[in-house]
């Protein structure tokens, strides 16, 4: 097979199938690309780096992270070797370690004949299509394989497990967290390594499912976003009467809640509680949310005396656009959450423990707490449609709405007083995602949704 199958470079990674895109030949000459690219960036000799890695649960991870590892070291760098963790740990490792990058073999959410790299600079920044990735690609694309290495790099293991711990629990006082009953998923992926050790420290009833780590993947694909993958742990939440049900994805950077009534709690209305609780602690500062997110968060952030600041979506977006505004929190709807005294990264441990610290601290319901919210903001969800020519189906949309206030952050974004959506193009598909919100009634939402559906859906001229 082609070691450097240009399909795997993705906007924020490098992905693809193993066998057939991806395999342990190509990750060696990834390593020896990223080496090149991080010495270009940090303006030093390869023979100087410092590189984290870590490696996930999937059944390939350990060649795909040693192959890599050699590539580090042919070209020089010593290599500290995390071993099995979350991605986080990965990102902590490289920021507590100030080391000059790292990479986490992991395929995050994908389904099992997936594999993968995440990249990050010094202060775990995200590399992406746009800021390094690129450079690899060509790299990998051209002649690298035929170059000599300089070779005398090193690998050295270490273990980041307690520290991470101590960090992720500086986040919240855990004589604020009650014996609540928790139902956790951790989708047989990293949620039960990195996350569990810090929750049997705090007095909970803990309702533990598919918590062991396992590649194979048997019980269901490591995706809550997908409403089909977080079923189980809805029903088993009503089942057990449980407080709050949460479920991680594949390497565990993103979780996601159920409240105590058993309903989904949508990623921006989190971001608009996770808001309030921090702005409590550390009020004026600013938050961060994604151009799909709800009214929710901006209004939230408002009403304590918050700043709030709009973004791109993507978190190689997010990382840097936290360290411009010197955001404090940062949240998307997908379920990726930003924390300034976390190196700006995502983490999936560290909203857990806010939202248990919160919903002690309240004495009240998650299903209360997020209902206030529901009642006033009615939101579509994501909803993709293949469309022929995104970007001029864009336009004609644009173009029916002429009265609106129009934005062009990320896709197009049309904003009424009492309704808006944005509507963006897929980076790898020829699809259009569409959220959409109505501050007047659930009734009103669906009818502007369909409205808007249908609009997208129609045949293009020409």
């Amino acid at each position: 097979m082609n070691p450097t199958n240009p399909s795997v470079f993705k906007a924020y990674d490098v992905r693809g199938l193993y066998g057939a895109e991806m395999d342990g030949e190509s990750s060696y000459l990834l390593g020896r690309g990223f080496a090149r690219v991080l010495a270009g960036l940090r303006d030093k000799p390869t023979a100087e780096l410092r590189v984290g890695l870590g490696r996930d649960m999937r059944i390939e991870a350990p060649e795909m992270a040693a192959q890599f590892a050699e590539g580090l070291v042919v070209e020089g760098a010593s290599v500290l070797d995390a071993g099995m963790v979350g991605t986080e740990m990965l990102y902590f490792l490289v920021g507590s370690q100030e080391l000059d990058g790292g990479a986490m073999i992991t395929a995050s959410h994908n389904p099992k004949a997936y594999t993968g790299v995440k990249l990050v600079r010094e202060g775990a920044l995200a590399l992406s299509g746009e800021s390094g990735i690129g450079e690899i690609r060509d790299l990998c694309l051209g002649e690298l394989a035929d170059l000599p290495a300089p070779g005398g790099g090193s690998i050295e293991p270490v273990d980041v497990s307690e520290a991470f711990q101590q960090r992720a629990l500086s986040f919240v006082d855990p004589t604020k967290i009650k014996p609540l009953k928790v139902v956790l998923d951790g989708g047989n992926g990293m949620a039960g390594v990195m996350v569990g050790p810090l929750l049997d420290r705090l007095g909970l009833d803990l309702v533990k499912t598919y918590w062991e780590p396992d590649g194979n993947f048997p019980d269901h694909e490591p995706n809550p976003l997908l409403p089909e993958n977080r079923q189980f742990v809805i029903d088993r939440v009503r089942a057990e009467r449980a407080d709050l049900g949460i479920a991680w994805d594949g390497d565990a950077d993103r979780c996601f809640f159920i409240d105590d009534a058993g309903q989904f709690v949508d990623g921006d209305f989190l971001t608009a509680l996770l808001a309030g609780s921090i702005l409590a602690k550390s009020p004026g500062s600013r938050i961060l949310y994604d151009v799909r997110a709800s009214r929710a968060v901006a209004d939230t952030v408002h009403a304590v005396g918050g700043s709030a600041e709009i973004n791109r979506v993507g978190h190689a977006f997010f990382k840097a656009a936290m360290r411009q505004h010197d955001a404090i929190f940062g949240g998307e709807v997908s379920g990726h959450y930003y924390f300034r005294d976390f190196y700006s990264a995502d983490s999936g441990t560290i909203p857990a423990l806010l939202v248990l610290e919160l919903l002690g601290r309240e004495g009240r319901a998650l299903s209360k707490l997020v209902g206030e919210l529901r009642s006033r903001y009615f939101i579509s969800g994501e909803i993709n449609s293949e469309v022929a020519d995104p970007a001029a189906k864009m336009e004609e949309i644009v173009a029916s709405h002429p009265d609106a206030e129009l934005t062009r952050l990320d896709g197009i974004s049309i904003d009424y007083p009492d309704w808006h959506f944005n509507v963006r193009p897929s980076n790898t598909e020829p699809l259009l995602r569409l959220n959409l919100e109505s501050l007047l009634s659930e009734a009103d939402m669906a009818q502007k949704r369909d409205a808007l559906l249908a609009q997208i859906r129609a045949p293009q001229s020409g």
